[in-house]
């Protein structure tokens, strides 16, 4: 594949895959009916425990659409992952070598999070694995907005860079205050993922609409 394919290739890649995840959610969140799912205080992995009815910190869980979303859970990492390596070959040097590194820790991570779901009910092992999966997987994600833009070689235009280290930062404090409060954990767990995903869908406008112009 020719450098000028690679390129537009991942920046469509980096676009489906915040698609898919904001598709999947918002149809797993729907099915959601018994107690109704909130975004403000269900986190996201909720929707990817198969054990209806089981308790987990106060929040009672039914998640018919379990499958779906432990699928696109999954299928984030393989696409964020492919789209950020993909695009990560117009930069240089050693700023190239974290990107890539940190794009496949996420992968990985996140394929984890499918695999081993947030219950309870399950082994103890498989919810340590989640939870250690998913922080990997938000913390690499932003990780890279955060270097794609103080870098600059991805895209050198002041408002992006601006753009991509203030959306990372954002995230990582998201991370941060997840704990805060039973009633906000939603709230700042999405702020912590749609971080990404909202630069996963800039970068690769950007990046597809710049590489047509060429």
């Amino acid at each position: 594949m020719s450098f000028r394919l690679w390129t537009p290739l991942g920046a469509v890649i980096l676009i489906i895959n915040a698609l898919q995840w904001m598709i999947i959610e918002a149809i797993s969140a729907g099915a959601w009916k018994n107690p109704p799912y909130s975004y403000a205080t269900n986190y996201i992995s909720d929707l990817g425990v198969p054990d209806c009815g089981s308790q987990f910190q106060g929040r009672e869980l039914c998640s018919p659409m379990h499958t779906l979303m432990n699928t696109s859970f999954m299928l984030e990492g393989v696409l964020f992952g492919a789209g950020v390596v993909l695009v990560a070959r117009l930069v240089s040097g050693r700023a190239r070598r974290v990107l890539m590194t940190l794009a496949i820790a996420h992968g990985v991570g996140m394929i984890v999070v499918g695999i081993f779901h947030g219950s309870p009910d399950g082994p103890s092992f498989g919810l340590a694995l989640h939870v250690g999966g998913a922080g990997v997987g938000i913390l690499c994600a932003n990780a890279i907005a955060i270097l794609a833009g103080s870098s600059g070689s991805l895209l050198p235009h002041l408002a992006y860079r601006v753009f991509s280290v203030v959306i990372g930062v954002l995230g990582i404090v998201g991370v941060v205050l997840v704990g805060v409060s039973e009633s906000t954990a939603g709230i700042f767990e999405r702020a912590s993922v749609y971080s990404w995903l909202l630069w996963s869908v800039v970068t690769g406008v950007l990046l597809f609409a710049g590489r047509q112009a060429v």
